[in-house]
């Protein structure tokens, strides 16, 4: 019962934490609402599906979720010319890039050799935007705006980790207050729609790479570091194959990349899962099963979100990152030695830039490269 217990306030935080933002990434790349659906439900059975597999195999508390991070990047990037089926075909070459860094150290090691405060800028960069949102809509729609923002508010002074679950649930009040009474799909059952994906050199280097080094370098590492700092050994090459194998199955319909888990994982692990170590595995089965619950009714989720007052979702989405921008904001200002470069690389990231295409993650990922680089360079 413990575990059970554990597992659900995991799935709880861990999918109503992130969907508003899951959502918004799929819908910046032009998918439809079918097609939204199908993705949160792809999304939320990949995850459920991992963690399951990762925590039997190795009877470990292996959580696993989608890359929040990595949907934040495709909310803020440019539409892939084919529309959806270019972003689907993105996620397969990511999901792609985690399997071969799996057997294959060098590629580890070569998203590793970016500076985690250049990343940590660029994320908090990618950030900045979506959680302008809630703020912008104080003057917009206060009505709206401002029930979002107290709740989250005053609950994360109280309980930070059902801060936005609390935001979720008067963001749901909202949605009976406009439109009178809860709307609900004809079927509650999410259907499957398939998107052949197609493939493009701006799609890979402007969506693939960017979606594989934020959410290896984000996600993925901490996720295994989680784990080994609670006396845990999970053989990260494998656990990293094994993400990536199931990102490039669940891509086709709609789902973005699926990752080890770092705050999920800490909370399988942590003694309230279960008073032996050995059985806390139990805690991420629980929650990957009732992920993938959720994921089976992710139609009625997103003809919710659909019919939630303007602004309603943007304004949940940016409490929803909130935490995470600052945590990267602060990771990425914090050494002195890469301060100027992870900073530089957060303001073209942050400005929306988009050259031939590729938006400004890359170019702010590059500049701070080569900035970092120089500067190391003539110090020496």
């Amino acid at each position: 019962m413990q575990a059970l217990a554990t597992g659900f306030v995991v799935a709880i935080v861990g999918f109503f934490s992130s969907f508003p933002i899951f959502l918004a990434g799929v819908e910046a790349m032009g998918a439809s609402p079918m097609q939204a659906s199908s993705a949160l439900m792809a999304g939320a059975l990949a995850m459920g599906i991992a963690g399951i597999a990762l925590a039997f195999w190795q009877k470990i508390p292996a959580s696993c979720a989608w890359s929040t991070p990595g949907a934040a990047l495709l909310a803020v990037s440019a539409p892939d010319p084919a529309g959806f089926s270019g972003a689907v075909g993105a996620f397969i070459v990511a999901g792609a890039l985690a399997v071969i860094a799996g057997f294959w150290k060098p590629l580890v090691r070569l998203a590793q050799a970016v500076p985690a405060p250049i990343t940590q800028g660029m994320l908090a960069g990618v950030l900045l935007p979506i959680c302008f949102a809630p703020f912008r809509a104080v003057g917009d729609a206060p009505m709206v705006a401002v029930p979002i923002l107290l709740t989250w508010f005053v609950v994360s002074r109280v309980w930070r980790l059902f801060a936005v679950p609390a935001a979720v649930l008067v963001t749901l009040i909202l949605v009976v207050w406009h439109n009178g009474a809860l709307p609900l799909p004809e079927t509650v059952l999410t259907a499957p729609v398939w998107i052949t994906p197609s493939f493009s050199v701006a799609g890979v280097i402007g969506l693939a790479v960017p979606l594989f080094i934020v959410t290896m370098a984000t996600q993925n590492i901490p996720g295994a570091s989680v784990l080994r700092s609670n006396g845990y050994q999970p053989p990260t090459g494998p656990f990293f194959a094994a993400v990536g194998a199931i990102s490039i199955l669940s891509a086709p319909f709609g789902a973005i990349a699926t990752n080890l888990a770092a705050i999920t994982a800490a909370m399988c692990a942590d003694e309230n899962a279960h008073s032996d170590p050995a059985k806390r595995y139990w805690a991420a089965v629980w929650a990957g099963l009732f992920y993938c619950l959720f994921g089976i009714f992710a139609a009625v989720v997103t003809f919710v979100a659909a019919a939630a007052p303007p602004l309603a979702m943007a304004s949940l989405a940016g409490v929803a990152l909130f935490a995470v921008f600052m945590n990267s904001a602060a990771g990425a200002l914090s050494e002195p030695d890469t301060r100027e470069s992870a900073a530089l690389t957060f303001v073209i990231t942050a400005s929306g830039l988009t050259v031939f295409g590729i938006g400004g993650a890359v170019w702010g990922l590059l500049a701070g490269t080569i900035v970092h680089g120089l500067t190391h360079r003539v110090s020496r």
